[in-house]
């Protein structure tokens, strides 16, 4: 998983944004992985791989639940890209956790029982072959 820095606090984050009128989700997240990571790909599935809540801070200095929904994307990294400066970037495996960050713990063992079940697939049941012969 693509960790990076806030510009604000230096937290580990992941990066997200808001969803802008008439923007679908998944390209929120390719453009915003983008421009806060230097990061292009496209969402694999339509279902997220994981989510998690925080509180998010407004303007106004009001507090409200946010809820990230966690995509996976085919990574490539460019070497410019609009937030570059400003933010460290790591990449975390499943294994490793979280830095110190409940939240991180959670969304890698959400992603761990993704990686499980992509390689342990459940066996399909075969139907009973049954020899063919005259009656």
């Amino acid at each position: 998983m693509l960790l990076m820095t806030s510009r604000d606090t230096g937290r580990w984050i992941i990066p997200r944004g808001n969803i802008k009128p008439g923007v679908t989700p998944c390209r929120a997240a390719e453009q915003e992985a983008y421009e806060e990571a230097g990061v292009r790909g496209t969402i694999i599935g339509s279902n997220p791989h994981g989510m998690y809540t925080y509180s998010k801070k407004l303007a106004s200095g009001e507090a409200r639940a946010a809820t990230v929904e966690v995509c996976l994307l085919v990574k490539q990294r460019v070497k410019k890209w609009p937030e570059r400066r400003g933010r460290q970037l790591s990449w975390v495996s499943t294994q490793e956790g979280g830095q110190g960050q409940a939240w991180i713990d959670a969304v890698l063992r959400q992603l761990m029982e993704f990686e499980h079940d992509l390689t342990n697939p459940p066996l399909e049941s075969l139907p009973e072959s049954r020899p063919r012969g005259r009656a």
